[in-house]
């Protein structure tokens, strides 16, 4: 059984419970171990239709208090202070900034814009693209993430293949051409030469790709160079919190994985499951 959900975010973004909320809510699922991972606010430019970087902004040092009051609990299920960073084109140094902004336990690491358009927000721009067009975007996806990776700022990198959320049939036949495999594989060896994990995530399920992050064929690279390995539901609520880990505990095992690794503070440790 999968023990550790280190990727939840809160209604301090764009969640829907607060963190007490969320960790109650592990503790009855019998979880021993969470991250809260909220989003770090993005600059000015960086924006999605329904854009909660102002809200998210004013109540940051409430989300901060109430997750530091939850890891100092004896409590059976504990908790890490993470955060999730969003790796914005011409941002390297605030996105440094962002990462000691506080004392985290651990980052992560993620890539939602391409230029300064979030793609993951909605399906509108997908939808007649050619396949010529949405290569191009991935390449580009694939390009941030290996700088992201190389930035040496985070500790697990999320949801790699993210970019497929609307076009999944174009990515598959896209994945099929070995300069695409080479350029993926460029980040993975990148992750493993920077001590991250890789996130094995069950939140592509509840998406329009309705595969989990990453595809078959990234996993068998991600283990053919042994990568450590970070899972995570992505949960925005109490009802998505560790959703679909008895499936997600089988999909990682049947690539050879038995153990995700926990990032805290400095210091890794191994989580069977």
């Amino acid at each position: 059984m999968i023990q550790a959900d280190l990727h939840l975010h809160t209604l301090y973004s764009h969640g829907a419970n607060t963190p007490f909320e969320m960790h109650a809510r592990a503790k009855e699922l019998g979880l021993s171990l969470i991250g809260f991972s909220e989003h770090s606010p993005r600059p000015e430019g960086f924006n999605y239709k329904r854009e909660y970087r102002d809200q998210l902004r004013a109540r940051l040092g409430d989300y901060v208090r109430e997750v530091q009051a939850l890891k100092n609990k004896d409590d059976p299920c504990r908790v890490l202070f993470g955060m999730e960073m969003d790796w914005l084109a011409g941002q390297r140094e605030f996105t440094g900034r962002s990462c000691v902004a506080y004392d985290f336990d651990y980052l992560i690491g993620s890539v939602h814009f391409i230029d300064r358009w979030g793609f993951d927000d909605g399906d509108e721009p997908w939808r007649d693209a050619s396949l010529e067009q949405c290569a191009s975007w991935y390449r580009q996806y694939f390009e941030s993430w290996l700088e992201m990776i190389n930035s040496g700022l985070f500790n697990i990198a999320a949801h790699p293949d993210l970019i497929k959320i609307f076009s999944v049939d174009k990515f598959r036949a896209w994945l099929d051409k070995s300069e695409s495999r080479e350029l993926i594989y460029k980040g993975l060896r990148a992750l493993k030469e920077q001590g991250m994990a890789m996130e094995i995530s069950s939140a592509g399920l509840r998406k329009a790709c309705r595969e989990f992050y990453p595809c078959p064929a990234i996993m068998e690279m991600a283990r053919d160079l042994g990568l450590s390995v970070s899972l995570a539901s992505d949960a925005h609520n109490v009802k998505d919190l560790a959703a679909n880990f008895v499936e997600l505990a089988e999909y990682a095992r049947s690539f050879g994985w038995s153990e995700q690794t926990i990032f805290d503070h400095g210091r890794t440790s191994a989580l069977p499951f």
